[in-house]
């Protein structure tokens, strides 16, 4: 199973096991992690699971589609590598995924 690590604004890191083919917010919420509301359960609907991708998986995890980055306006300190993890599909690939969740949720 792939490994994703969460970063908290005070740099508390969390490493949790991934099933392929869930979602990162959905992992987040399974395992608990703080900073991870997803209010609209991961309908892309709103943006309470902004998360920030950490440079080097960027490119693997890809660029937001029009309707996230849409959503994206409504998130909280919005940064080049602001993606909502309600819309980032666990893949074999990226196993060992980093990324940091925002001070506060939008």
């Amino acid at each position: 199973m792939p490994k994703i690590t969460f970063i908290d604004a005070d740099d508390t890191a969390r490493t949790v096991e991934a099933e392929v083919g869930a979602t990162v917010m959905e992992t987040a919420i399974r395992n608990g992690v703080p900073g991870i509301e997803a209010e609209c359960g991961g309908a892309c609907a709103c943006a309470t699971c902004h998360v920030y991708v950490d440079e080097a998986w960027r490119e693997a995890v890809g660029e937001p589609e029009p309707m996230e980055e849409d959503m994206l306006d409504f998130a909280f300190d919005v940064r080049p590598s602001s993606r909502l993890s309600c819309q980032i599909r666990v893949r074999p690939e990226l196993d060992g995924l980093v990324v940091r969740t925002p001070e506060r949720q939008g």
